[in-house]
């Protein structure tokens, strides 16, 4: 076991949206701490019981439940169930989860040397902030989503909202209050600067578990029967929401219409399924598929010639994204179609593919041409690029021991 500063040996992690490989996302937490557990660390991850990324909900016992999954202790703080991200009971869900947070049974939790929130939505933060005063924690705010921002870009909520206006209230607080900012996103240090604020970040991105990732398993035959034979892939895998811009890809796909041996693959379930299926009606080279296991989706990312990932066009994301798909694409060795206006862009720093405009079909269109049109080997090398460029810089090894000197230093 490595060495550990005693100080900072009991390290809670408040996430909401926490998950594990048996619930399902959000994995980011439980890969971490896996890490830091390596370093001596006792880490316990504080969620809720339901989140619409989970796959399987937790077995759950009163209002508080404690469990240990692979040497973490997790505390499932008992929340309502929601039909999707757009149920306004997930609202209510924001608000008990951090109301509830005020009424952890301490005695049955080791007392925090370092308090890690990383909300969605910013409620926890004032919670978190509170205990971290009673017992004299360290407060570290990690940002993952800008909120209240993300809602008032993609959600056209008004930013006079009484809501929002809460929402921004605790963001600030977050970034005043903490002795350290930690974010996923690279270029976040802008977003403060914008909004006036003199402090520093460090940047830690999401990333894989080579564990993980290298024990996938191969397609459902039922699945594998529904991939066209013979033909130039383009695919997606993922969520299918109004964030990830396949609407984009779907009209980029009708441009191509008559390159009959290009195929759009669309691997996936989500809120948006029903209307992207209505828009793609008519055009036979744009295919859906159900949602696949994460275990599988190695598995499918081999039967893609080019993957693409999308965001809307929005200045929210200028301040860098980290999404999981993007190095799960990468490390499968695949040429990226990226259309996201993000000021730092991984798929041009590490050569793996193809940036276009957001929401444009016709540049969208011409990106997939230039995959189509270059050779095997070509694209073979570009996606090479993407893997070594994951292994270099984005395992949760490297960015465990990134999270333990942080922690060391603060």
């Amino acid at each position: 076991m490595m060495s550990v500063n005693k100080r900072n040996r009991n390290i809670w992690i408040i996430n909401e949206y926490a998950g594990s490989p048996y619930h399902g996302m959000v994995f980011r937490h439980y890969f971490l701490s896996r890490e830091l557990i390596k370093y001596g660390y006792n880490v316990t991850i504080i969620t809720a019981s339901y989140s619409h990324f989970f796959s399987r909900l937790p077995n759950t016992n009163g209002r508080f439940t404690f469990e240990n999954i692979d040497g973490i202790n997790y505390v499932w703080i008992k929340v309502p169930k929601y039909k999707n991200s757009q149920d306004k009971k997930r609202v209510l869900k924001w608000f008990l989860f951090s109301y509830y947070l005020f009424t952890l049974p301490y005695t049955k939790i080791s007392i925090p040397d370092v308090i890690i929130v990383s909300p969605s939505e910013t409620l926890p933060v004032y919670p978190s902030f509170k205990i971290s005063k009673k017992f004299n924690s360290k407060f570290i705010f990690e940002v993952r989503d800008i909120w209240p921002l993300t809602i008032i870009q993609l959600g056209g909520y008004s930013p006079n909202n009484p809501f929002i206006r809460i929402l921004k209230h605790f963001e600030r607080l977050g970034i005043e209050k903490s002795d350290l900012i930690i974010s996923v996103l690279p270029s976040y240090g802008d977003y403060l600067k914008s909004q006036g604020f003199k402090k520093n970040f460090i940047y830690l991105p999401n990333g894989i578990s080579l564990d993980e990732i290298n024990r996938y398993e191969n397609l459902d035959s039922k699945i594998k029967e529904m991939i066209p034979l013979n033909k130039f892939i383009v695919g997606y895998t993922g969520k299918l929401g109004i964030s990830n811009a396949l609407n984009n890809l779907i009209e980029a796909g009708k441009l191509l219409n008559k390159y009959k041996d290009i195929s759009i693959l669309i691997v996936g379930d989500g809120s948006e399924k029903d209307k992207l299926i209505k828009q793609a009606n008519g055009f036979d080279n744009i295919l859906f598929l159900p949602s696949i296991p994460k275990t599988q989706v190695q598995s499918m990312l081999k039967e893609f010639d080019v993957c693409y990932i999308g965001l809307p066009k929005k200045t929210l994301f200028r301040y860098g994204v980290s999404p999981n798909k993007l190095f799960e694409y990468m490390y499968a060795e695949k040429p990226i179609l990226y259309s996201i206006d993000s000021k730092i862009n991984l798929v041009d720093i590490s050569n793996c593919g193809l940036t276009v405009e957001p929401e444009n079909p016709q540049k969208t269109a011409e990106g997939i041409l230039k995959f189509y049109q270059m050779s095997e080997e070509e694209r073979k090398k570009i996606g090479r690029n993407g893997r070594k460029y994951i292994l270099d810089n984005h395992t949760y090894e490297i960015l465990g021991k990134k999270l333990n000197n942080i922690i060391k230093n603060i």
